[in-house]
């Protein structure tokens, strides 16, 4: 009896069964798979929420493989050592993964390809970033034209089935245990608090996916931008660590799109702005680092300031603005409307750099996501792609009076003797910030009125130049 050589696939997000191109092409060609994660420097270098949850994903997903009888080979260094080794030890003949399109993850990748026999199939978008092009060839840099292209077509291919079983090797290869990696360790006491907030695994996304469309999509559109009516799917953590793809979710929703339901439109303009990120990050592969409007690059912004710690800390003033940060801390993720509000405040009231927020909600965030956390900070600081003009300055209270008009998001996260959720703020805020219940909250750290007028002046003079 001949044994087939075994295909590799190697995971580094896409922790799920369902429309995975790499693992239904293994699948179909009926040889023994072992599915293999190597925590990398790229992952080293994660924040300490999303490399927290990025553990939690791998657990989720090995324990499902292990109930199919197969297993999740974890090993950690250098990617194209690792998968050399493991080829030389299982005679395997091919690699197969899933593209990623940040530019450490393709500089590793194309290393890997250059030196193994590798297949990488398409990724975590609806879209390869390099298809889209407009009517002179170029890429996007426009939203609107870039959506309009994307709804003009609104054919992507269908689903592909759910795996429910992989042909295994008679031998498995020695592997680590993802208890020894310490994944956690940075999040500290703060793991217990927000653990109460997570959503892990495939068989979550899937439900939270058929919740949405039976009960929120339509009132998708008006709901979404107040953060008590927890009108949004609850999705990107999931979109994520790719346990649910960006596919099924489109098409899961075309037919209701179809029907003109305003809610499932806006809620697939949506998902394209996620795929619009992408679509810049591949084609301007700086956008964490420098602004994508050149000439921004000069503006006066501040580094690390004062001022900016206490925006971390949810120590402002601007009940909103904290209100926002300390969801944040408690819980991994943040409201959108509020993600743009406390960004605005940073980048304009407080002057200060947007890449000091990016970094912060990388270090916070379990949905962290490269392309739309590096697109989302240049978008409300004004030196982005199609971003909101920097005189655009959203001010707290006016938000807080018509997405919060009966203060019930601002009481749930700011009064600390009352609300349990306050209350787990306390829990999870390092002991080095010396924070007490009377000294959480504090006068406002700048007047609206000033930092707005002063961020106008900056904007003035920077236009003169």
């Amino acid at each position: 009896m001949v044994t087939q050589a075994p295909i590799i696939i190697w995971f580094r997000r896409d922790f799920r069964f369902s429309d995975h191109e790499a693992l239904s092409a293994a699948h179909s060609s009926g040889r023994p798979i072992i599915p293999i994660f190597i925590f990398d420097e790229v992952f080293e270098a994660l924040g300490a929420a999303p490399k927290w949850r990025l553990g939690l994903a791998i657990e989720c997903f090995k324990k499902k493989l292990e109930r199919m009888g197969s297993n999740l080979i974890l090993r950690r260094g250098n990617a194209c050592e690792i998968l050399q080794e493991l080829v030389n030890e299982t005679g395997a003949l091919d690699v197969y993964w899933s593209r990623a399109y940040d530019p450490v993850s393709i500089h590793r990748d194309t290393k890997v390809k250059s030196l193994l026999n590798g297949t990488s199939f398409k990724g975590h978008v609806l879209f390869e970033p390099w298809v889209p092009k407009t009517k002179s060839g170029e890429n996007f840099k426009v939203y609107t034209p870039f959506w309009r292209h994307v709804s003009s077509q609104l054919t992507v291919n269908s689903t592909l089935s759910k795996i429910s079983k992989l042909h295994s090797p008679h031998v498995w290869p020695k592997s680590d245990l993802l208890s020894n990696w310490g994944l956690g360790e940075e999040m500290n006491r703060g793991r217990n608090v927000v653990s109460k907030y997570i959503n892990v695994g495939e068989e979550v996304a899937l439900n939270k996916l058929e919740n949405f469309i039976v009960s929120k999509v339509n009132g998708y559109k008006i709901d979404r931008d107040f953060p008590m009516r927890h009108a949004t799917s609850g999705l990107s953590e999931n979109l994520t660590y790719g346990e649910i793809s960006p596919r099924l979710i489109f098409n899961s929703l075309r037919n209701t799109f179809d029907k003109n339901d305003l809610g499932a439109e806006h809620f697939l303009k949506e998902l394209v702005w996620r795929e619009f990120a992408y679509h810049l990050l591949w084609h301007f592969p700086k956008l964490d680092t420098q602004c994508w409007r050149g000439e921004w690059n000069d503006f006066p912004w501040k580094g690390i300031n004062k001022n900016a710690k206490a925006w971390m800390q949810g120590r402002t003033g601007q009940s909103f603005v904290d209100a926002g940060m300390r969801e944040l801390y408690t819980t991994g993720t943040m409201h959108n409307r509020l993600r743009m509000i406390v960004g605005s405040y940073l980048t304009k009231h407080l002057q200060t750099d947007w890449r000091i927020g990016l970094k912060w909600f990388e270090d916070c965030l379990i949905d962290w996501d490269p392309a739309s956390n590096a697109m989302g900070w240049q978008w409300i600081a004004g030196c982005g792609a199609d971003a909101a003009p920097y005189f655009r300055i959203f001010n707290p209270n006016l938000q807080a009076e018509k997405f919060d008009s009966d203060g019930q998001y601002r009481k749930k996260w700011l009064e600390a003797d009352k609300e349990l959720h306050a209350k787990a703020f306390f829990d999870a805020i390092p002991v080095a910030w010396k924070l007490s219940a009377d000294k959480i909250n504090q006068n406002e750290i700048i007047d609206l009125s000033l930092g707005r007028k002063i961020a106008l002046d900056a904007y003035a003079i920077f236009k003169k130049q």
